[in-house]
This record gives C-alpha cells, structure tokens and sequence, in this order.
C-alpha cells in the first residue's frame, strides 16, 4: 500500500515540476532567453518567494523529517503537488509559451537535468528500500527550485545556440547579396516605429513589391528569420523594424542588412531599466543614422523629439520632420483637422509645396508616423497621387490608438501596446476630445522606466485627472503613484472631479464596465502589462 502512495506521490510531484517547468520556459522567452533579465524579473516578481514554492519547501523539509512515517511524508507530497499541479494548469497567460526549436531544446535539458536529480536520488533510496519516496521528495524539491533549471539550461546550451545563430546569419548575409538592387529602409525609435513600418508598406505597396519584418520581428533573430523565410527574390523594398534594449542592438542589424535609409521615429524615455539613461537610447537608435553608407544614404529624423533634434547628422543626408516642433523641420505636418471620419492634415514640404492629405487615423502620434512614411514615399518616387490614395486608405495598427465603435455606442480607443510618457499623453488628448459620454481610462500604467517609474507615472495621473471622467487602475504595480497623481490633481484644481476605480486584473476590469458602460461613452485602454509584470 505505501509503495502505490509512494509512487503516486512521485508521479505527481514530477508532473509538478514539468508544469512548472513549462511556466518557467515562458517567462524565460519572454526575456529574450537572457538570464541576466530572466533573474531581474525572478527578484522583481519575488518568483522564488511565491506561496506556492514556500509551502512546497515546507513540506519537502517536513517529509524528510517523517520519511520514517511514510504515509505522512508522501501523502504531504501527493497533496501539495496535485494543488501545485491544477493552479498551474488553470492559469492563463496573454503571450503563452511558443515551442520554437530553441525551446524544445531548452526544455529538453532542464528535463535531463531534473531527471538525473530525481533517478538519482531514487537509487539511493532503493538501497534503504525507500526509493519512490526519496524520488518524490526529489521531485518537489525540483519545483521549488525550477528556475535554477531554466537558467542553467540556456546556459548550458549557449554555445550550442550560437553555433545554430552563426549558421543562419550566414544563410541570411547569402540571400541578401543575391539582391543587390532591393531597397532596405531601416526603422527605429523609443516608439513609432511598428506604425511606421506599417504604414510606409503600405504606401510603397503601391508602387513596389515590398516586404517588411512581420508583427515584432524586431531582433536580429527576428530579422534573420524574416530574411530566411520571407523574403523573396522579386521583393524591391525592404522595411526592417530595429528594437533594442541595450547599446549595439540596432548595430547588429545594420551590420546584417545594410539599409539605405534610416527613419528615427523618437528618443524618449523607455526601456531605462536596461539602458540606464536617455542619452544611451539616444546613441542606440542613432546605430542605425551612423550605418548609413555616405554615398546615397538618407536618414529621415523626427524633431519633435529634443533628443533626436540635437542629434547632429554629418554622415548623409538628412531630412528632418515635424508636428508640433517646426523649427528646422523640413517637413511639417499643419492645419491638423479631426473629424468622426478620421484626420485631415497638411505636408508642408521644403520646396514651399503644401500637400493636403485625409486619413481613417486619429491623434497627432499618428500624423507624425504618416508624415515619416510619406517623406521616404517622394524620395523613393512614389507619385503623389498614389501617396495620397495609400494614405487615405490606411488602417490603424492594432493596439495602436485603433479606434472602433461598438453596436451598443461605445466607442473603444485600443492604445493597449506597451504605452510610454509621450504615447500615453498624446492618446489621453484623444480622449479629452470625446465630448458624447462620459471618458474612461482603463490603465495598469507604464513599466520599464528606470529610476523614473514612479514620478512618470504619478505625471501620468495627473494627465488622466484632466482628460478623463472615470479611471480604471489595474494591478498594483504602478497603482499607488497614478492614484497620487489624480488625487493631487483633485486637491490643485476644485473642477477635477475624476471617479478613481482600483481593481486587480484586467478581467475585473471589464467586469466593472459592464456595470458602468452608457451609450456615448468612450473607453480608453492604455497599455496591457506583460505575463512577466502580473
């Protein structure tokens, strides 16, 4: 009888650890397969503390002290490790684990390595006729410390994976030198950037055969696989997206691809956690203006943005734009009209031309990416007609200021993509601009501003207090500061009377709309944290 218990209790605490295994491997992708962000993200979440691995500790101490009394110490084990094992299995997460074969082979190591833990401590036991107990204890003591697995797993398989990497680099390098005559622009900034791209594919679709990197393909990695499986050998443009999150990043890029043109969207404050400050943001994005060959390269920079605007550009030709900032714009975007259709804006051009262009999208954000897109679109000889037809004819990015209206007369403004202090204001002016209903926030606030996070976030507050009639915080994470900052707000300014709701998750919060929601109301969703800032 104690050796079926002892056997149930083994086969149990494994699949809890496999399961967490699996969770483990998802916040690791999620990382970018870094340990060092990996291990930022374990103290940051306090991970190795949770409940759930403190009660299995617990109970792998309190079974090692009554292995003597098996029953006790195994059906401890069996119990913890079937809660363990249904908590895990039920959760959701809003970017699951994507088996890729660098994943399958990470995994496949912390398997080995818990197995040879497990077998081997099983084999012990057996010599003290006690082997599925030691290997159930074994077992939950691999939960506890799952993450140790991951880690020394990725690292364990580093020169493996840069083995593999090298290959496809090389691959990519051979398929790019088969073609000389594409056209590769390159597109950056601390935000922009994805808009951007979308947007200038589709106006150069017009007159091209174009390829872009796909959703978030924004690594060398995620450029290499483009170029790999994407791109063929009729393609004439090239758009490459370039993200970063440390210094070298976008170099790495250019090193591979070798664009011609470079557009900087914006430098601003984000990603500080990793790059410490703005004036490194600064120097990564420019990687990308400093690749450019002197001979024909054209870098398309963004003066809205003080720290591209006093970013002198030596190396080629450089065409600068602007919306809200002209000063020694070439390109300006005026006359900036909103209408329940869309936005109807101006180009000023440096020949003294005044171009006028309608389009589906709203908020001045918006304006700006077209604006960037349009100016490579006359460079690169698009007709002005076609320019104007692709414009016109644009749909907003999702999750990127995407307007819709529901059946029952709500209008829904979905800004839920990873939100930053200048995306985040300029999608609340939107949102002060609905004067049908009542205004609503719904935000967790923004993450990964360094030092700053607080203070950003409490300015963030302040900003919704002027825009909006009802705000929806979710989580904890940046909760207090943006309270702080509608409450000063409130106690500065007798008119501001913004209803503050706080709720845990994001499912609270579309309960609690649909208790509160009228027709004519607008909601504003501002950023959507990640899996790794539950």
């Amino acid at each position: 009888m104690i050796t079926i218990l002892s056997a149930i209790a083994a086969l149990l605490a494994i699949a809890c650890f496999f399961v967490e295994f699996r969770r483990d491997l998802m916040m690791l992708q999620q990382n970018s397969y870094r340990n060092e962000r990996y291990s930022r993200w374990l103290r940051a979440s306090q991970d190795t503390t949770s409940a759930m691995r403190l009660v299995s500790g617990a109970v792998v101490l309190a079974s090692m002290s009554t292995l003597s009394v098996p029953v006790v110490s195994m059906s401890l084990i069996a119990f913890v490790s079937a809660v363990n094992v249904i908590i895990l299995v039920r959760r959701r997460y809003k970017k699951p684990l994507v088996m890729t074969n660098r994943a399958w082979r990470i995994f496949s190591v912390m398997l080995i390595l818990a197995v040879v833990i497990v077998v081997s401590t099983g084999i012990v036991g057996w010599k003290y006729g006690k082997g599925f107990e030691y290997a159930a204890v074994a077992s939950l003591c691999v939960f506890c410390f799952s993450h140790l697995f991951s880690m020394s797993a990725n690292w364990l398989l580093k020169p493996v994976e840069k083995h593999i990497n090298n290959g496809y680099y090389k691959d990519a390098e051979r398929i790019l030198r088969s073609m000389p005559d594409l056209k590769i622009i390159g597109v950056t900034g601390s935000y922009g950037k994805t808009s951007t791209k979308h947007y200038l594919n589709r106006i150069l679709s017009e007159h091209f055969d174009v390829m872009m990197t796909p959703g978030s393909y924004n690594t060398t990695m995620g450029v290499i696989r483009t170029v790999r499986e994407y791109l063929k050998p009729y393609n004439e443009v090239f758009i490459v997206e370039m993200g970063a999150k440390q210094i070298g990043d976008i170099k790495e890029i250019c090193d591979l691809v070798h664009p011609s043109v470079g557009i900087v969207t914006a430098v601003g404050e984000q990603h500080l956690e990793s790059f410490k400050s703005i004036e490194n943001v600064q120097r990564t994005k420019f990687e990308l203006i400093d690749s450019l060959p002197s001979d024909g390269g054209l870098a398309v920079i963004n003066d809205d943005f003080p720290y591209v605007a006093n970013r002198p550009v030596s190396n080629v030709e450089c065409v600068r734009y602007a919306v809200s900032n002209p000063g020694n714009a070439g390109y300006v975007a005026t006359d900036i009209t909103y209408t329940p259709a869309g936005t109807q804006f101006t180009v000023r051009t440096p020949q003294g031309a005044s171009l006028e262009f309608s389009t589906r999208l709203v908020g001045e954000c918006n304006v700006s990416n077209l604006l960037a897109a349009v100016i490579v679109a006359m460079r690169l000889g698009v007709p002005e007609d076609k320019i104007r037809y692709a414009v016109g004819q644009i749909e907003q990015v999702e999750h990127r200021l995407n307007m819709k209206r529901t059946p029952g007369g709500v209008t829904i403004i979905d800004d839920a993509f990873n939100s930053n202090p200048t995306g985040s204001s300029m999608a609340l002016d939107v949102l002060a601009m609905m004067t049908q209903g009542r205004r609503i926030v719904v935000t967790p606030g923004m993450i990964e501003l360094g030092d700053r996070q607080e203070e950003l976030n409490r300015n963030f507050g302040q900003k919704i207090a002027a825009s909006a009639d009802i705000a929806i915080v979710v989580g904890e994470y940046n909760r207090e500061a943006i309270v702080d900052g509608i409450n000063e707000s409130k106690e500065k300014d007798a008119s501001s009377a913004t209803e503050v709701h706080t709720v845990p998750t994001f499912l609270d919060s579309q309960s609690l709309l649909g208790s509160i929601l009228r027709p004519g109301d607008t909601v504003l969703y501002e950023n959507d944290l990640p899996d790794t800032f539950k």
